[in-house]
């Protein structure tokens, strides 16, 4: 079996599960409900993997606002109990990245290409956030622009769409073969 590249510190896992007890912290998720019904209609999905899940604000929105019923794979390590990732149709890992660590940027975006089998929807904040760590940082530990973080992506996937506000952007993506 192969041994899960290191995504987080212990450290910032437990900053992580502090921010987590703000009921106002991982909200995100709910805008981009319905453009994930969207999609999970367009490719015809069965499988929902939510990257980051958080509290899981995106299948609550799903289910009882929009009406859809799929196959929903959480991961999130604040929540150890939602277990490893799982691939699926379709990854969403909505204002996640941000919040990574710069060192451990690559691992994450390694996993999520692995995990990705049809199409992806990420979206990345560019600015800093609201909230502050305990230690005083932003809570968004990556602040670059999307001239930044296009190459990374480049590296692993193919951008099928882009749609940039003044807060950020979204992406949706499909996987390069790995090789």
């Amino acid at each position: 079996m192969k041994v899960r590249a290191q995504v987080i510190s212990d450290e910032y896992l437990k900053e992580q599960q502090k921010l987590h007890l703000n009921p106002a912290y991982g909200t995100a998720s709910i805008h981009f409900a319905p453009i994930v019904k969207q999609l999970i209609e367009q490719i015809k999905a069965r499988s929902l993997s939510d990257y980051g899940a958080g509290k899981q604000n995106l299948i609550k929105t799903l289910n009882d606002k929009l009406g859809v019923n799929i196959d929903y794979r959480p991961y999130d390590p604040a929540f150890p109990e939602y277990g490893e990732p799982r691939s699926a149709d379709l990854v969403c890992c909505i204002d996640v990245l941000e919040h990574i660590e710069p060192h451990l940027l690559d691992n994450v975006l390694d996993e999520l290409q692995s995990i990705t089998t049809k199409i992806g929807i990420f979206s990345i904040h560019t600015g800093p956030a609201v909230k502050v760590l305990s230690d005083g940082r932003n809570a968004h530990l990556i602040q670059k622009p999307s001239s930044w973080w296009l190459p990374r992506l480049c590296q692993r996937f193919e951008i099928e769409g882009l749609n940039s506000s003044p807060e950020g952007f979204f992406v949706l993506v499909v996987p390069k073969m790995p090789g």
